[in-house]
């Protein structure tokens, strides 16, 4: 007798907890205008700005090496997670877009950051994508089912980890 108590209190433990954790909504993206100066995560310093490369310098110095460790890059946000604030796209020189995630997820930013131009700074590499982190983040920019179910190949492409992101001119 006592086991089947234990058993039902165990499992109506269980089964509300599930239900807890799946009310509980995720934060929304940060408010703000994402002014010039602004920034996210740390603070990008004067002489690091100074030392920033562009995305066509960026993109060379990726044909050479698969990974630089501490880099600093201009260029323009072109998207943003709706949901978090957690990822955005930055253009690159042949109109296409690169990747950007926060470092542990130790920031986000805001939505209207979208069009504006930042430095970033952080690590980056040539990374193959799996379609199912590809599907993940299509499902997170709102895209169609019919684009989602598109996806079907891994894709090679630049992966930014930035530790900080600061909205320039």
């Amino acid at each position: 007798m006592k086991k089947v108590f234990y058993s039902i209190i165990l499992f109506v433990c269980f089964f509300t907890s599930s239900f807890a954790q799946e009310a509980v909504e995720k934060p929304a993206p940060p408010a703000g205008n994402a002014s010039v100066g602004d920034y996210y995560g740390e603070n990008v310093s004067d002489a690091l700005m100074s030392k920033a490369i562009s995305v066509g310098e960026l993109q060379k110095d990726l044909k050479a090496t698969s990974k630089i460790e501490s880099v600093a890059v201009r260029g323009e946000v072109t998207n943003v997670c709706p949901k978090r604030g957690c990822w955005i796209s930055v253009k690159t020189n042949d109109g296409a877009s690169f990747f950007v995630k926060m470092k542990d997820y130790a920031f986000f930013v805001p939505t209207a950051v979208k069009g504006k131009n930042v430095v970033l700074e952080g690590s980056v590499e040539r990374k193959v994508t799996s379609v199912e982190e590809l599907k993940h983040y299509a499902k997170d920019a709102k895209k169609t089912k019919a684009e989602i179910d598109a996806i079907n190949a891994p894709k090679e492409e630049i992966r930014f980890l930035a530790s900080g992101i600061k909205v320039v001119n």
